[in-house]
């Protein structure tokens, strides 16, 4: 299989690394996480400005019309710089879930304020004994993404999707203290809160789930790559003994291994978006693949860039720990890499994953 961008893919990945080498800086991002999260000028830029929070949404539902290709560029620059933005929640999981499961007239209501950034939106996974009854829902939701910010919910509730508007009565958020600032997570309790369920629930969990982990896999194979990027050049300006770090072999082999990984990780995010685009059956298995290798990738190459940087990577000055926490969420959400290769194993006719 011969794989390369498009012209038009090719121009929208260098239009995405300007944009976030020039906006997202680290600095912008510890000011955000101070405060909610969220660079909210970035996310207005990023929305409203170039309006590439429906890249993948239908050009009849007020989005830009293109595929899952162009959203993984899209999340693979966002985390090579580790923008906090509502990307995962609004554009990995709520949007997939409206625009597979919603009905007409949901998609028309919801799709394009959704793309041009007026509403923020999440999907959260509710909690064991929550109950949908008489069109109201009990219970409650633990660590959902960008919940705090949130004006409306995709809550998952066993073969259920619906939606919740966030000044929906009985709807209590309660904001999280989570590793990664970047990302804040949220509780939601359900007091009877009336709720609309999306016409075709299975689609919507479907699309949801996928194209989550298709994000959170692009996210760590941008993350790696930033990673790899400032180590080699950190090696190239350290001396030591008189000799620039990278010059030392056992340096040199760190930084190789972290790139061959880097890699097979990229051939594995962008193998999951095609096939989703091209609806093969073999996507699901590949999302799996995508999202083990990638987090896994990861945190290696997070680990190795603290290892390498030597005491100064520990200091809370550093960047190294925003890719390293970034890494450990993305490493937790939607499934562990274990989890994701138990169900290829499962897929492959295995009894049980080594």
């Amino acid at each position: 299989m011969h794989f390369a961008f498009t012209d038009e893919q090719a121009m929208i990945a260098e239009t995405a690394k300007a944009f976030f080498a020039e906006q997202a800086t680290s600095e912008r991002t510890r000011a955000a996480m101070a405060a909610t999260g969220v660079d909210e000028a970035l996310w207005q830029a990023f929305t409203a400005e170039l309006g590439l929070a429906g890249v993948a949404v239908p050009e009849s539902e007020g989005g830009v019309g293109l595929g899952m290709i162009e959203l993984a560029i899209l999340a693979e620059e966002a985390g090579r710089h580790v923008a906090a933005l509502p990307l995962l929640a609004s554009v990995g999981l709520a949007i997939p879930a409206i625009l597979a499961g919603g009905s007409d007239g949901q998609k028309m209501r919801l799709l394009s304020r959704l793309a041009a950034g007026e509403l923020v939106a999440s999907f959260a996974e509710a909690a064991p004994g929550t109950i949908w009854s008489d069109g109201a829902l009990t219970g409650s939701a633990l660590h959902v993404p960008h919940g705090a910010r949130a004006d409306l919910f995709v809550v998952a509730v066993d073969d259920k999707a619906l939606l919740i508007e966030r000044d929906t009565p009985g709807l209590a958020v309660t904001p999280l203290t989570s590793m990664d600032q970047t990302r804040p997570y949220a509780r939601l309790d359900f007091g009877a809160v009336a709720a609309e369920p999306l016409a075709d629930p299975a689609a919507a969990l479907a699309a949801a789930r996928h194209t989550g982990a298709l994000v959170l896999a692009a996210d760590a194979l941008g993350g790696a790559q930033a990673c790899l990027d400032r180590t080699v050049a950190y090696a190239q300006e350290r001396i030591q003994f008189g000799r620039a770090i990278g010059s030392f072999q056992a340096v040199k082999h760190r930084l190789a291994d972290m790139m061959v990984g880097i890699e097979q990780a990229r051939s594995a995010v962008y193998w999951a978006a095609c096939a989703i685009d091209e609806r093969s059956d073999e996507a699901v298995f590949a999302v799996h693949a995508a999202k083990a290798f990638a987090c896994d990738t990861y945190s290696d190459a997070a680990g190795e860039m603290i290892q390498l940087h030597g005491g100064i990577g520990f200091t809370w000055e550093h960047d190294a720990h925003l890719y390293f926490k970034r890494a450990r969420s993305d490493r937790t959400l939607l499934g562990t890499p274990d989890w994701h290769r138990e169900r290829i194993a499962q897929m492959a006719g295995l009894d049980e994953a080594a």
